[in-house]
């Protein structure tokens, strides 16, 4: 049978109630939203849904039909009114007396803007005429898993005309476009009580003179193939296991060794980040006896073949084993031989006009008794791409149990991927952020410069994962990253720095949530004022551990994945003023900034042979958000001054050179400007940030 969950039946969601004071594009949305709900539906940006609706046309005021369809690039599941492209029928009918045949198809989706309605901006994607041409007002295509199964068989036709009779018709394999859209119309002529169609190796049609009628349609074919599925494939999944599974601590332990290993072999033009999967269904794939032959086949669904490129890579680790050494010393001339064989691939199948061979790495990895890693441009993305492979899984698991599974021809394939519409697209996106791609890790990062930095980073699309040992102040500040920037962007980790064991485990736990690491920011700290005679040893060490034996922990600690990665890296010290210029009445205080300061250049001597930058950010009288200023250093340094505590910002700021308070804000800025490019040839060097103080002058 399929994944487990497949054998739950799909519920119907439509509440008419709700539904029944909707227009009918409102009802397009509700419909939409319920669909993408559910990813054994579609997944995440797959199928489109489409209504015809009678609507007044703006400049001759008459009732004109028009089609409403999910835009380019959109999701149902979570799509909105303005996702949605509106073209008038009129026109897109009047587009079949100018089509010139197959070999120019693609010229058609230059004309679909010529019949936009009401000037809507959003584009119209290249299924626009699948959804046209069906001669019925609510049309659904989705990408079920168990409807791909049948349509991924050998015997695909078969295995729908005995399931579904006449109610669900077959079509051979064609690449979506304007010929496809011509195909449905043709059957929908020549079989009037046709419910839908199963596209070879593609997905799912279903339509309904309703909304209601539509949805319900796509609910109970898709239940009646899982509940088949559920009866009549019951055997051990992909010929039975021939690896076994480890333990949940094994598999973690050794994702968290591969990631950085394959990130830096893969990190050539642009970062990645990564994505690790160990769910049931890729656990069953992985220790297989089919899993080799069945991966080298690729996957059939042109939407999870985009996500996942043309096959992935199988590493050499054997679970009965475990040398985990033995495979990463594979990786390089496991990496080196998958691109000479995309490369080789590119090479069989490309024509005269095909763009450039892209990266040639595969997006995922599977790993025999551990799971499936997968790297992608950004989190989500690789995410995603994970998603699509298991949907990939779902549908070999279910072809090979009734039929014989088939990937979608190599030709095909290729001409999907390099498509010249899909290229036009990828060239129309706008250019990546200037940390796209980046890992960071940020210590301290619950308090006011470290949430600053942490948000500063991801606005230039860095993935961040802020560690604090205030657990309480650590979730709030990873909701309201998350909040503001996505939840693909951010982790938090528990981590006090002057564990070494906690240590370990926050840089473990980062690697297995985003693949590596790129920056570390450290910057948990303390504040401490008193005379010398005042200090105690405890108060001395307190400030030693954190400030300095800390830097040290979590700077080893990232030294280590660097090397490891073998794609250089970015450490940037939060130090102070006070590093610089000594301050009566804060011994420990400013000594341990001084050896963070001198701990850093000695660091940047070591880690410039890999392209370690090692810089830092003296900051002074931060006081607005920082955590350190709002218990009894805040009063010490005031009574120090003799001066009321609500006077103390102001003192500050009139102590300095260019009279400005200093913002969290301000020390995240400098952060960044040494994290990214634009300090590409700086290492070794202070930035203060203090509004200006002639004692921190650096010489």
């Amino acid at each position: 049978m399929l994944d487990k969950q497949q054998g739950a039946r799909l519920a119907n969601l439509w509440d008419e109630a709700k539904a029944a004071g909707m227009t009918e594009p409102e009802r397009l949305l509700y419909r939409s939203n319920l669909l993408g709900s559910d990813k054994r539906i579609t997944n995440y940006g797959g199928g489109n849904t489409s209504a015809k609706v009678m609507e007044k046309d703006p400049l001759s005021g008459e009732t004109v039909e028009v089609l409403w369809v999910k835009g380019s690039g959109g999701d149902v599941g979570t799509i909105k009114m303005d996702g949605f492209a509106t073209l008038y029928m009129d026109k897109l009918n009047a587009l079949k007396g100018i089509y010139r045949g197959v070999a120019f198809e693609d010229e058609m989706v230059g004309y679909l803007p010529h019949c936009t309605f009401d000037l809507n901006p959003r584009a119209a994607s290249i299924d626009t005429p699948l959804h046209a041409y069906v001669p019925r007002k609510h049309v659904d295509h989705m990408h079920p898993d168990a409807i791909i199964a049948i349509a991924a068989s050998k015997d695909s036709q078969n295995l729908t005309d005995n399931l579904f009779g006449g109610e669900i018709g077959w079509l051979p394999w064609k690449r979506p476009g304007f010929e496809l859209g011509l195909w449905l119309s043709d059957f929908c002529a020549k079989n009037p009580q046709a419910r839908g169609v199963i596209l070879e190796s593609h997905g799912l049609f279903t339509w309904g003179d309703t909304a209601k009628e539509a949805y319900e349609t796509t609910i109970e074919i898709i239940n009646v193939a899982m509940d088949w599925f559920a009866e009549y494939n019951s055997g051990p999944a992909f010929g039975g296991a021939a690896k076994p599974t480890l333990e949940t601590a094994e598999r973690v332990a050794i994702a968290k060794r591969l990631m950085p290993a394959i990130r830096g072999l893969i990190t050539t033009d642009e970062r990645k980040v990564g994505h690790f999967d160990d769910s049931q269904a890729v656990l069953d794939f992985v220790t297989s006896k089919d899993l080799k032959p069945l991966a080298a086949l690729g996957t059939s669904c042109p939407d999870h073949f985009l996500r996942t490129k043309i096959r992935p890579l199988v590493v050499d680790f054997d679970p009965a084993a475990a040398d985990i050494e033995k495979t990463i010393a594979g990786l390089p001339d496991a990496v080196k031989a998958y691109r000479a064989d995309y490369a080789a691939y590119y090479e069989r199948c490309k024509h005269a006009d095909s763009p450039a061979m892209r990266d040639p790495n595969a997006v995922v990895y599977l790993v025999p008794g551990v799971g499936m890693i997968t790297f992608a441009k950004d989190k989500a993305t690789a995410r995603i791409s994970g998603e699509f492979y298991v949907n990939a899984i779902n549908v070999m698991r279910g072809a090979s149990g009734v039929s014989t599974y088939v990937g979608l021809p190599e030709q095909e394939a290729f001409d999907i991927e390099y498509w010249l519409l899909e290229e036009a697209k990828l060239q129309r996106m706008p250019k990546p952020k200037s940390l796209a791609g980046r890992i960071a890790l940020v210590t301290g990062g619950a308090g006011g410069i470290g949430k600053a930095t942490a948000h500063r980073l991801m606005q230039e699309g860095a993935c961040v994962v802020i560690a604090d040992i205030d657990e309480t102040a650590l979730a709030a500040a990873e909701s309201e990253l998350a909040g503001r920037h996505g939840k693909d962007f951010v982790r938090s980790v528990s981590m006090n720095v002057t564990s070494e064991t906690a240590v370990e485990a926050g840089f473990g736990d980062t690697l297995l949530a985003f693949g590596g690491l790129d920056i570390l920011v450290s910057n948990a700290g303390l504040a401490s004022s008193a005379t010398v005679e005042d200090t105690t040893l405890a108060l001395w060490t307190k400030n030693m551990d954190i400030l300095a034996t800390g830097y040290f922990l979590v700077s080893r600690e990232a030294f280590r994945v660097f090397r490891n990665q073998k794609a250089g890296g970015n450490v940037v010290f939060v130090a102070s003023k006070n590093g610089l210029a000594a301050s009566p009445g804060a011994s420990a205080y400013c000594t341990a900034k001084a050896a963070e300061i001198h701990l850093a250049r000695c660091l940047a001597l070591e880690g410039a042979s890999a392209q370690i930058r090692v810089n830092v950010v003296n900051p002074d009288a931060v006081l607005r958000g920082s955590k350190i200023w709002t218990g009894e250093w805040k009063e010490q340094r005031a009574a120090a001054y003799k001066m009321d505590v609500d006077d103390l910002e102001a003192h500050y700021r009139e102590r300095s050179m260019l009279k400005l308070s200093v913002f969290p804000e301000d020390i995240a800025e400098a952060i960044y400007f040494l994290a990214s490019d634009m300090s590409a040839k700086s290492t070794g060097n202070i930035v203060n940030v203090d509004a200006g103080n002639a004692q921190s002058f650096t010489r």
